[in-house]
């Protein structure tokens, strides 16, 4: 399924026409106005949620575009995807002043051995979607976070690379707040248990938690997944475990449901069709 999917579209393709840069660009900045004014309204501090672009089937020009338009998070559902387009999107953002994901670490060394930090920023890359065993490798050397750990096991098997490598991993713990079983993560009530053992593993930083809100058109039970993974953050944040001090993040809110989300804490929304448009393949 993903070759026919990449046979119909060159993801590491890095021309795009003016139209289409206008268009990305004309939803990056509704997107943001759209969360400073959901800030807003909940009395959040301006600034206070980041924009991650979601960029599943988006080419390198495409990215690049919502980049250009102030983007400064970008999360990849398929590790297939992220080996497409790294590369393209590192030396692109190279050429702007940016550094982009974990591969920025290992560039951005002075002759002294000191890391410098790229004169016009960094770009965080996320892995937002499910990861296969087999894959971690792969992500591993550009993901500065990986969204979508679901359960000890995977988080083990994330921290046993990163300590072959000598690096830290960013995690955010996935929680299935809403019960569906499409849906990855762990269950709710498990979530703080997991958190602070995924928490102690070397080679893992625990940043947060993520969660896909319910698919209903019910705000209450929406907001009700947003909150209880709120109150498991504070509570997580709040434990003085081992290596829960960085435990901030809320990574919950998508095109659909980020008023919501915004409302109830998330400092993380994740934000695809909104940006580029409906996706001609899935």
């Amino acid at each position: 399924m993903m070759t026919a999917y990449m046979d119909h579209k060159d993801l590491a393709n890095e021309v795009i026409n003016e139209d289409r840069i206008k268009e990305i660009a004309d939803g990056v900045h509704r997107v943001l106005d759209d969360i400073a004014q959901a800030e807003a309204a909940s009395g959040r501090e301006t600034g206070s949620v980041k924009l991650l672009a979601a960029t599943k089937t988006r080419d390198v020009g495409e990215i690049m575009a919502a980049i250009d338009a102030g983007v400064r998070m970008i999360g990849e559902n398929r590790p297939q995807e992220i080996s497409a387009k790294a590369e393209g999107l590192i030396r692109r953002c190279a050429q702007r002043g940016f550094s982009l994901g974990a591969a920025a670490n290992a560039q951005n060394v002075n002759s002294s051995g000191v890391s410098q930090a790229a004169p016009n920023g960094h770009i965080s890359f996320h892995l937002i979607g499910q990861l296969q065993s087999n894959k971690i490798g792969k992500v591993l050397p550009y993901v500065d976070a990986i969204e979508s750990v679901g359960s000890l096991e995977e988080a083990q098997k994330i921290a046993r690379r990163a300590v072959v490598r000598n690096i830290v991993v960013g995690v955010l713990l996935e929680v299935n707040e809403s019960g569906e079983v499409s849906k990855s993560g762990c269950e709710p009530e498990e979530a703080t248990d997991l958190a602070y053992q995924i928490a102690a593993l070397e080679g893992l930083s625990l940043q947060g938690l993520m969660t896909v809100g319910a698919h209903v058109d019910d705000e209450g039970t929406i907001r009700a997944g947003f909150a209880h993974l709120r109150g498991v953050r504070d509570a997580v944040l709040a434990s003085g475990e081992p290596g829960t001090a960085e435990c901030r993040e809320l990574s919950m809110g998508m095109t659909h449901d980020m008023g919501y989300a915004v409302a109830e804490g998330s400092t993380i929304v994740r934000v695809g069709t909104a940006i580029f448009g409906e996706r001609a393949f899935v």
